[in-house]
């Protein structure tokens, strides 16, 4: 799979910024396979951006082509298989179900569309340091907890990319390292791709190319 930017501006943004971006206006190919960093200060679209890329947003002008096909065109049929078989995503706000366990909240992303079996759902809790939180309401969690929780939930299903919106705001190094890890492994399994953004470089993740947004 490849995802492509063609000219994309979000309509909301300073010209001053447009013309400092690496990303902004330019074209840009991210092919399957990628380790994709986007380093974008405070203001600068970050989060925006995913979601264009995720096709959670429209308002830019420019095109965004999945497989050489424009996501202007897509029903929402389309992006819904899409996103169950192509693409995963950790959100910046995280977008749990408060009222359901941590383990529904696991669940409910590897029924969809399973990529692992539920026993990999227990060792990645472990490996995280939040397998006792498994039958908790995910709303007593820590934050900390919580982003790992959207890590593991990410990684249930199919997926060619892997977006991140700053996905260990929360965590301590040790935290982040292990999650990092994690994540590299899983892609690197699909033979897919991560597209990470953040304030600033995340030194422990191997990126091929960095962009500053």
């Amino acid at each position: 799979m490849q995802i492509q930017l063609q000219k994309v501006v979000p309509t909301f943004i300073e010209e001053e910024k447009i013309n400092q971006s690496q990303i902004w206006n330019n074209t840009l190919l991210f092919n399957t396979g990628e380790k994709i960093e986007i380093v974008a200060p405070s203001g600068s679209g970050k989060t925006s951006l995913i979601h264009f890329l995720y096709g959670l947003r429209k308002d830019f002008n420019g095109s965004i082509l999945y497989d050489n096909n424009s996501i202007a065109n897509f029903d929402a049929e389309k992006f819904a298989t899409y996103r169950q078989q192509n693409i995963s995503i950790v959100f910046q706000d995280l977008r749990l179900f408060a009222e359901q366990t941590v383990l529904q909240n696991l669940e409910i992303k590897r029924q969809l569309n399973p990529y692992h079996t539920e026993s990999k759902i227990a060792a990645m809790a472990k490996r995280l340091g939040i397998e006792n939180k498994l039958n908790k309401l995910c709303k007593t969690c820590s934050y900390g907890e919580q982003q790992r929780i959207a890590i593991i939930r990410s990684l249930q299903q199919p997926f060619n990319f892997l977006l991140l919106d700053e996905p260990f705001s929360h965590l301590d190094e040790g935290n982040r390292i292990k999650a990092m890890e994690l994540m590299e492994e899983e892609t690197a399994l699909r033979k897919a791709s991560i597209i990470l953004a953040d304030l600033k470089a995340i030194e422990y993740f191997n990126a091929d190319r960095t962009l500053h947004l």
